[in-house]
């Protein structure tokens, strides 16, 4: 029985021992999506988002209290998708206490603050690498023992979601949940996939029009990477591959009519805090569809959409924008193939996949809208 102060002070200091040796057994090396080997203990108790919408993967892994363990994030989730922040916000009020940070490509982080949170680890996305290193923050922010890990869903989403979800799940150990998910996502990728390898079918010629409305310049779109290979695995042919040589570029009004595709698809999403009453096409949870196809009607008549095919043919669709941006891209998959080739899959339900994902994996509820096409009545 402790009785003494020194008796006590000195079990004190032996837990305290122990609870350190702990952490050092629990030390783990992971290897990040930059190819980084870093060492951190795990379970990281204090996790700090290089972005907002990191929470589409965490929502995954701890549907329960996705922001249990996030102590700061970017402020970009209710800006970019302001629908589903705010089915968060109602389930999880608590985020709103949650502070915010700038962005590191834009060199508006706050180091200092960083710090001041005493986070395990910052999970950043890959295509801030550049910057994070041109602006030193990671030798600073090494400095004071704060590892970054470098993960993706954005630049090439097809080659590192999956690495990006068991990072996580090894870091915030969560892996059980990070297998099961991954599990989930490869199969339904699988309904299409399968299919279009076995019957081959002649490949339509398919324009992504990367937010589409987003600004009066026309187009943005994705080369051999993204929403590009969505359109791949869709059994489509992406006009702009062999044009944009990367995720993310540009095709002129020229090269679209002179491509005539045979489908065009809008990404589309509620912007409204970055262009108020823009033109761009609110698809999104539960979504005005009316408006939406109004939107999307009017999006026909731009001089880059003169005459083609896709017009023509009311084969003009509209689908969420994040999916270029999250881990649910395999849905965007079934939409797409659905369009290109509805005959081979009439039994298909893009629908009823989404909202498996939101009742098996995500806290919030599923709610359509996700997508429109000018042939829906």
């Amino acid at each position: 029985m402790l009785s003494s102060p020194r008796l006590k002070i000195l079990f004190g200091t032996l837990i305290s021992f122990a609870c350190g040796a702990t952490a050092m057994a629990d030390a783990i090396t992971v290897t990040d999506v930059a190819g980084r080997e870093i060492t951190l203990d795990a379970p990281a108790e204090r996790v700090i988002l290089g972005e907002g919408r990191q929470i589409y993967l965490l929502g995954l892994l701890e549907p329960d209290a996705p922001f249990a363990h996030v102590v700061g994030w970017r402020e970009d989730f209710s800006q970019a998708d302001p629908d589903n922040y705010a089915r968060y916000l109602e389930r999880f009020p608590e985020i709103e206490e949650i502070p915010t940070f700038g962005g590191f490509k834009d060199g508006t982080f706050d180091v200092e603050q960083a710090a001041s949170l005493n986070p395990d680890v910052v999970l950043m996305n890959i295509e801030a690498k550049a910057a994070t290193e041109d602006a030193a923050y990671d030798d600073k922010l090494a400095q004071l023992g704060i590892p970054i890990i470098y993960v993706d869903f954005r630049e090439d989403p097809l080659e590192h979601t999956i690495p990006s979800m068991r990072i996580i799940g090894q870091i915030m150990d969560d892996e059980e949940a990070a297998e099961e998910f991954i599990e989930f996502a490869e199969t339904q990728l699988a309904r299409v996939t399968d299919v279009i390898a076995e019957a081959n079918p002649e490949r339509p010629s398919v324009f992504i029009d990367r937010a589409g409305g987003y600004s009066d310049e026309c187009c943005m779109s994705f080369g051999p990477a993204n929403f590009g290979d969505y359109v791949t695995l869709a059994g489509g042919s992406n006009i702009a591959e062999g044009i944009i040589p990367n995720s993310f570029g540009n095709l002129n009004p020229e090269q679209i009519i002179a491509a005539n595709p045979d489908h065009v698809v809008v990404t589309g999403g509620n912007w409204d805090a970055y262009v108020p009453g823009g033109d761009w096409v609110g698809v999104g949870p539960g979504s005005d569809m009316q408006q939406a196809h109004a939107k999307l009607e009017a999006l026909t008549e731009r001089t880059a959409m003169t005459g083609i095919k896709a017009v023509e043919s009311g084969n003009f669709h509209a689908i969420w924008h994040q999916f270029y941006n999250s881990p649910y891209y395999f849905v965007a998959v079934q939409q797409l193939a659905k369009w290109l080739h509805p005959e081979l899959f009439e039994d298909l339900d893009p629908n009823a996949t989404m909202e498996e994902l939101h009742e098996r994996f995500l806290p919030i509820d599923y709610e359509p809208g996700y997508w429109i096409s000018l042939h829906d009545d």
